[in-house]
C-alpha cells in the first residue's frame, strides 16, 4: 500500500538531499508551490529528476560574501547589476534550478521589473550563477539547459569558473564578466580577509584600492 506524504512534512539535515524520479514538470510546479518562497532548501529538476536539497550552513556565508565582492566590482566599474538571489529560473517542461545567488548586468531593462520565478522561454538567464559546492549532475544538467552563460562553484577556500559553450560548461581560468581580473584567485582571498576582519571592513579595503588605481 503506498502512502501519500506532504512535501512541507518531510524535513533535510543540513547538506543532505532527496532526488524523486519520474516526475512530469506540472508534478514539480506542484512541489514548487507546495514548499513556498520562505525555505532553506534548493531545487533542481532536469528531466524526470528533482532534487531537493538544504545546503550546509558553513556554505551560506562565502556566497554571499562573494555576491558582495561582485557588486562591488561591477559598482567599481560602474556597471549596472541587479542580484536576483535564489529565484527559481526555468525552462518550462524540461529544467528548473534555483541558484545560491545570481546576477544580470545585461539585459535589465527586460528583468528590473521581474518578481518571482524567470521563465527564460520569457526573459533571458542572469548572466552570472554562484553556487556553494555543487557537483551534482542534476544541478548541472538544469543550469545547462537554462543557458546561464557563466557559473562560479565555490569549494573550501577555493573557486572555479565554468563557461557555457556549445550548451556544455567548460572550466576555465577567466571569467566572462571579469575578464581582466584574475576571480579563481581574487575571490578565494578577499573572503578569507573577510572572515579575518569583517565583511564591511574588507569591502572598504577594496573600494579603496580601486579608487587608489
Amino acid at each position: 500500500m503506498s502512502v501519500a506524504v506532504p512535501i512541507q512534512s518531510i524535513s533535510l539535515y543540513q547538506g543532505s538531499r532527496i532526488t524523486v524520479h519520474s516526475l512530469t514538470w506540472q508534478d514539480c510546479e506542484h512541489i514548487l508551490n507546495d514548499l513556498g518562497e520562505d525555505r532553506h532548501t534548493r531545487i533542481a529538476y532536469y528531466q524526470g529528476t528533482l532534487e531537493i536539497m538544504s545546503p550546509l550552513s558553513r556554505h551560506e556565508r562565502p556566497h554571499r560574501i562573494a555576491a558582495d565582492i561582485v557588486k562591488a566590482l561591477l559598482d567599481a566599474q560602474e556597471r549596472d547589476w541587479e542580484d536576483f538571489g535564489s529565484t527559481t529560473l526555468k525552462k518550462v517542461g524540461r529544467a528548473g534550478v534555483e541558484p545560491d545567488t545570481c546576477f544580470y548586468v545585461n539585459h535589465l531593462e527586460r528583468v528590473r521589473g521581474c518578481e518571482g520565478r524567470i521563465d527564460v522561454d520569457l526573459l533571458p538567464p542572469p548572466d552570472l550563477a554562484i553556487e556553494s559546492d555543487v557537483t551534482s549532475k542534476t544541478f548541472i544538467d538544469a543550469y545547462e539547459v537554462i543557458g546561464v552563460p557563466e557559473i562560479w562553484v565555490m569549494g573550501d577556500h577555493s573557486l572555479k569558473i565554468f563557461i557555457l559553450q556549445d550548451e556544455h560548461y567548460v572550466e576555465s581560468t577567466q571569467s566572462n564578466l571579469f575578464p581582466d581580473i584574475d576571480i579563481p584567485k581574487l575571490i578565494p582571498q578577499l573572503i578569507q580577509r573577510a572572515l579575518e576582519i569583517g565583511t564591511s571592513t574588507m569591502l572598504r579595503e577594496l573600494r579603496k584600492t580601486f579608487i587608489n588605481h
